[in-house]
């Protein structure tokens, strides 16, 4: 029975060491784990933060956007008005240049109304009488 005994002994040791092999390995694997999941969560919060800075840059850039947008609508009112003061001084000018053509052919038919000749004893034209009045 001693042999038996010994033999157990033995069967119980080589378990024993089993065991605690395979705690060790398990303690390895666990411990390789929360190093590989530390890693991810550093990833995942450095993702998060780029996140945020590229969100945070789009709203940036929508505000320009608009700011742009509106600019450029002030832009068009602004060249829309030049073009109707530009049409406005055309008009105006066209204008003036017909009122003046109108009192130049005024003048002239005035002048050639108030001009009368002047006949002498005999019924000779001798000159003509210009009326400076007008």
């Amino acid at each position: 029975m001693a042999a038996v005994s010994s033999l157990s002994n033995g069967q119980s040791a080589v378990q024993s060491g089993w065991q605690q092999l395979q705690l060790q390995q398990a303690r390895r694997t666990a411990d390789q784990a929360e190093a590989e999941a530390q890693s991810l969560q550093q990833q995942a919060a450095s993702a998060q933060r780029a996140a945020s800075r590229a969100d945070a840059n789009a709203q940036t850039l929508a505000s320009a956007a608009n700011q742009a947008d509106s600019n450029a609508g002030r832009a068009r009112q602004g060249v829309a008005a030049l073009e109707t003061v530009g049409n406005m001084k055309a008009a105006l000018s066209n204008s003036v240049q017909h009122v003046l053509a109108s009192q130049q052919t005024s003048q002239a038919t005035q002048t050639a109304e108030s001009t009368q000749s002047v006949t002498n004893s005999q019924g000779q034209v001798t000159g003509t009488v210009v009326n400076v009045t007008a």
